[in-house]
């Protein structure tokens, strides 16, 4: 009874899951310019939107959880090393520059 509800339930959470974060990848990839790869020294824009492409058919169409779970290390891999150089290389970094005391009008002085 248990693994019946864990069947109908958890599993399928957990592709649906796995398919939204590919498809996320994948659009996050397909947005970045290629030379932005090449300056981050990165693999090619081709190579992850082929690994990512083929995530999405694989969480989509077939289902089999060995390869699921390789596209989900893809995936793992584009969002925590890739993406965040391709951010910092196009200039799209969360800071500005500055310290963090700045605040919204420039620097916080402490009421001196």
């Amino acid at each position: 009874m248990l693994m019946e509800g864990f069947d109908r339930g958890v599993i399928p959470f957990l592709g649906l899951v796995m398919l939204v974060l590919a498809v996320v990848a994948f659009v996050f990839a397909l947005l970045a310019r290629e030379d932005a790869y090449r300056a981050a020294e990165k693999q090619s824009k081709t190579f992850w939107l082929v690994i990512l492409g083929v995530t999405v058919a694989v969480d989509f169409f077939l289902g089999m959880l060995f390869l699921q779970i390789a596209g989900l290390v893809a995936t793992i891999v584009f969002f925590v090393d890739v993406r965040p150089a391709l951010k910092q290389v196009s200039g799209g970094g969360g800071r500005r520059g500055g310290s963090s005391s700045d605040g919204p009008y420039g620097p916080y002085n402490g009421g001196r």
